[in-house]
């Protein structure tokens, strides 16, 4: 990892938002983390503390970037697929900052080194982006797929630069059919925590739960591209959030007193993602929940803990929440900042039975993101009832929350009827693109009204 000093490191802060008052009896705390990154020092996303790399070497840069590019068979059909990744890929090169370490992996059953090639990185320059693209031109389509090894390639070229962002773009058109579902989960257990990718599936003939899966495991983004001349304008997109990241491993550090069990962590915004399951111990009743990678932006965390019983009239702390990054040299990790969850027992039942309004938002994106998983596992698999109640569950919970983005995206599967009240009629035909641009979005949430 490259070394960063204070003014590289934009400023964290963590606020809480919660109704700490519970009844008699009362057990279960819940609360809103919300943690926001401002001011990257002088760094900007841009290199910090780098080190001079020889012409064409990895170098010790503030980033490192990998873009897997889906060349299997399916890619020649229709063409404007090959010829629109080769162009997006492109045009990430082109987004590329100087001094970013960068390779370019081409995938079917097997990984292949476009360029730089010999299991280096390239460092991006005005010469090596054009040698780049011009490697890029002999991209064609043939073979299988088998995401799992173009997953382990990238994270070996990324393993050999010494900079503190390791990232990854994939790009997918189909399924991975050339390995068994047992090897791709192999692959992201063993890339987990050692690089972030975001996923893009291309047309509409690919797993939407393999591509957000992937995404989900290495904590980046996933998304659709159903046309092929979207895909440049995304690829920038994603380079462009890529090189403003400037602060990698970042862990959500829960810590809880004796008695007190953690139900639940999960990021709540700008996508639901849980957590709970990725704990890793951090000492004595601590665990760190991985965060990824962050630039200027600000993300919410849902806590919820069961607290011992309590007389009223006691209070006490049920947790602590820190943002904790690793040292550098080796040492203790160090807190960025730190934000309290309490507990106050009272037989105020006005107090104790108001409902945050930020815990009351997010439980709704919760569950308007998992009734829609389940609407469409439904529909699909002829359950028009089931498909029936579960999105119209949805569709009042996005008209209620203000998600115009997924209401709109509903309104394409569904006839809404009453969104107030979630009476809708399933379309009798959906576009394929527009069921899995629902799906791939589902856990896109939006911020609590102020």
């Amino acid at each position: 990892m490259a070394n960063f000093s204070k003014s590289t490191v934009p400023q964290f802060s963590v606020d809480v938002y919660q109704n700490e008052f519970l009844p008699e009896g009362g057990r279960e705390v819940s609360a809103i983390v919300t943690v926001t990154s401002t001011g990257g020092g002088t760094s900007g996303g841009t290199l910090a503390d780098a080190r001079p790399a020889a012409p064409g070497q990895g170098g010790s840069g503030a980033a490192a970037v990998v873009i897997m590019v889906d060349c299997s068979g399916s890619m020649e059909y229709p063409p404007t697929k090959m010829r629109g990744a080769r162009e997006a890929t492109a045009a990430a090169v082109d987004a590329l900052r100087d001094g970013t370490s960068f390779a370019v992996v081409a995938g079917t059953h097997v990984a292949k080194e476009v360029y730089p090639g010999d299991g280096r990185l390239a460092v991006a320059d005005g010469t090596t982006r054009a040698r780049a693209k011009e490697a890029l031109r002999g991209l064609s389509a043939g073979g299988g797929t088998a995401i799992g090894t173009w997953l382990r390639l990238a994270d070996r070229l990324l393993a050999s630069a010494d900079v503190s962002i390791r990232h990854g773009i994939l790009l997918t058109d189909g399924r991975n059919e050339h390995e068994s579902p047992e090897d791709l989960r192999a692959a992201l257990e063993a890339c987990a925590g050692r690089f972030t990718c975001d996923a893009r599936g291309v047309g509409t003939d690919w797993e939407v739960k393999e591509v957000t899966g992937i995404a989900s495991a290495l904590l980046g983004t996933a998304d659709i591209v159903a046309d092929p001349s979207g895909l440049a304008a995304d690829f920038t997109a994603m380079m462009e959030r890529a090189m403003g990241k400037e602060v990698a491993d970042v862990a959500l550090r829960l810590w809880t007193p004796v008695g007190v069990e953690i139900m639940f962590v999960k990021q709540v915004a700008p996508t639901v993602e849980e957590l709970t399951g990725r704990r890793t111990e951090a000492g004595p009743r601590a665990g760190d929940y991985p965060t990824g990678s962050w630039g200027d932006e600000s993300r919410d965390y849902h806590v919820c803990v069961r607290v011992p019983q309590a007389q009223i009239g006691q209070e006490m702390l049920a947790a602590r929440v820190s943002l904790i990054v690793p040292d550098p040299a080796g040492g203790a990790p160090r807190s960025l900042s730190q934000g309290l969850v309490r507990a106050v027992w009272t037989d105020d039942m006005a107090m104790s039975t108001s409902i945050n309004p930020q815990v009351a938002h997010y439980t709704g994106q919760a569950e308007l993101a998992r009734v829609i998983q389940q609407g469409l596992d439904a529909r699909k698999s002829g359950d028009h009832d089931g498909a029936t109640a579960k999105l119209g569950r949805a569709v009042q919970l996005a008209a209620a929350s203000g998600n115009e983005d997924t209401a709109k995206l509903l309104s394409k599967v569904v006839d809404v009827v009453d969104a107030a009240t979630g009476t809708v009629r399933l379309k009798a035909k959906v576009a394929e693109a527009d069921e899995m641009t629902l799906e791939t979005r589902s856990t896109k949430t939006v911020r609590v009204k102020k």
